[in-house]
């Protein structure tokens, strides 16, 4: 009996502090690329598969919505995961002791209700009867103050985190339609003569990709945060932006350039990061984002405007190498997170959300 309650103690000992540990790392610790939780991100993983799937069965506005509850509903279920496991690994503390509580004929249920009432701070009509249980009862319940505490003060920073990647993402919408296209955002700017213009707005953006990548890196569960709208999400923006970038570098002559290579590398940076910490598989393109006679085309209609623009052989040369450096890392995180990738050319129509409000039945056709 001895032996079982020694054992049972170290299990109980070990829990704790792995729970502990890992509730430090996800919350406080500025996180690697390469080392991230292993419990918190197992489960969001493994909970992720299945939402994916029961969502991939229902009508696409809908299977929208439900994905949309995963971000929150991890965060949630990892706070529950440590707080139960810090119950549990103190359980088996107080049960190694002896049972040592104010109660004849104790059992381990009784422990696990003690535990549980010293998390929380929640009295009892159980109380430790030895010196250790008093300092495993102490103990406890400074864990439970401090998880509440990091806690409070995660959160904030989490949603302060998703509003000003949303602010952006927003803000392309003008630019770049819903779902954004480099297509449009190059066309726009060529024919409203604001091409200048377009080269200093990519390099803003390089500031908001350095912060993306900070946040995403150090809180995951961001990632599976979706946007207001169902036709926009980060990774849409960041891809958009990024193809943009890679036109400019392949199809403007240098002296047009500008900082727009800054922020082309700072998002091909986080595209791989980003990747990497979800786990992506990068597998093979199920179909051609940009075709030659897309580009082409494309090609044609920016110089029509008056725009000088390299040979469009050297330039598609370039560009298929710049987009090998940042597509395949853009693929493998929209098919894990089931977000949508958009093409470089619109489809049809241009669609602007501010055009549009909730609750107008269709586009008012004189705006611009």
């Amino acid at each position: 009996m001895i032996a079982a309650r020694v054992v049972v103690g170290i299990v109980g000992g070990l829990l704790v502090l792995s729970m502990l540990t890992e509730f430090f790392v996800t919350f406080m610790l500025p996180r690697r690329v390469k080392r991230d939780p292993r419990i918190a991100r197992g489960l969001y993983r493994g909970l992720w598969r299945g939402w994916r799937a029961w969502a991939a069965r229902l009508p696409e506005d809908l299977a929208d919505t439900v994905l949309g509850f995963f971000g929150p509903l991890g965060v949630v279920v990892n706070l529950a995961v440590w707080t139960l496991g810090i119950v549990l690994g103190f359980a088996c503390l107080f049960w190694a002791d002896g049972s040592a509580l104010a109660l004849h004929g104790a059992d381990f249920g009784d422990d696990l209700y003690y535990s549980a009432g010293a998390f929380f701070s929640a009295g009892t009509n159980l109380n430790p009867g030895g010196g250790f249980g008093r300092t495993l009862q102490i103990s406890e319940a400074a864990c439970g103050f401090a998880v509440l505490f990091v806690a409070i003060g995660y959160l904030p920073a989490l949603y302060q985190a998703f509003s000003r990647r949303e602010i952006a993402v927003s803000q392309l919408d003008p630019r770049a339609g819903s779902p954004p296209t480099a297509g449009t955002l190059l066309l726009q700017a060529a024919d409203r003569r604001r091409w200048d213009d377009l080269c200093s707005y990519l390099a803003e953006w390089e500031s908001w990709t350095a912060e993306l990548m900070e946040t995403h890196l150090a809180y995951p569960v961001l990632g599976y945060f979706r946007s207001q709208h169902l036709n926009q999400n980060w990774l849409a923006s960041l891809t958009s932006v990024v193809d943009g970038c890679a036109f400019f570098l392949s199809a403007v002559p240098d002296q047009a350039g500008g900082d727009v290579v800054l922020t082309f590398a700072i998002g091909r940076h986080a595209l791989a990061d980003l990747a990497h910490v979800f786990r992506v598989n990068l597998g093979e393109a199920d179909h051609e984002r940009l075709t030659r006679e897309q580009f082409d085309e494309l090609h044609a209609r920016i110089s029509s405007d008056g725009i000088v623009l390299n040979d469009p052989d050297d330039a598609w040369e370039h560009l298929a190498t710049l987009r090998r450096a940042y597509e395949p890392y853009a693929r493998g995180i929209a098919a894990w997170l089931a977000l949508r990738l958009p093409d470089w050319m619109p489809v049809g129509e241009v669609e602007k959300n501010w055009r549009l409000s909730a609750w107008q039945s269709r586009r008012v056709q004189r705006l611009p």
